[in-house]
């Protein structure tokens, strides 16, 4: 059974972009095991806290390392991503050791990507993350999916996913499982 590591892009507790992951979870019941990631209190990348290797980001690789498709779910901050994921990715790029040729835990990692926001459906930010993960060295999965929140979640904070989206996101777990 894969393991499915979810990176959820917004650290709000009731994120659009949470939502939808477990709209996720609940398909990928039975067929993969799935984590969530928790890095909401990984400080700021600092290379004068690099070394020794913080109990958080040794807990964080080490989850990572584990896994065998990280998902990120992320919102589209000013045509981009949110700084958090930012910061986590750029934490994930770093050497895990001070060794010369020290392997970094992001590296050959299939990413899928999934994003629910705007009209522009997380476009930029998931172009911008595809970017970024080609060259940290991770394997974005060509599958993305990008979704429009419902108009009524601007105001009560509940995504309600139209039949056609919950196809694409059905279509996007077999491809991941495939």
């Amino acid at each position: 059974m894969k393991k499915v590591l979810f990176v959820i892009g917004s650290l709000r507790k009731q994120s659009f972009n949470r939502q939808v992951s477990e709209y996720v979870k609940d398909l990928l019941r039975d067929k993969a095991e799935v984590t969530e990631l928790d890095y909401t209190s990984l400080p700021f990348i600092n290379q004068d806290i690099e070394f020794p290797t913080s109990d958080i980001l040794a807990r964080i690789r080490q989850e990572v390392l584990a896994t065998d498709i990280l998902w990120v779910f992320s919102p589209e901050y000013n045509f981009s991503y949110p700084a958090v994921i930012k910061n986590l990715f750029d934490w994930l790029s770093r050497p895990m050791t001070t060794e010369r040729d020290s392997a970094i835990a992001i590296r050959g990692k299939k990413v899928a990507l999934t994003g629910i926001g705007g009209r522009n459906q997380t476009k930029n930010c998931r172009e911008k993350l595809t970017s970024l993960f080609e060259f940290i060295g991770a394997e974005v999965m060509p599958n993305q999916v990008g979704l429009m929140v419902n108009a009524e979640a601007w105001a009560n904070n509940i995504v309600i996913l139209t039949d056609e989206q919950k196809t694409l996101l059905k279509q996007q777990v077999e491809d991941i499982l495939g």
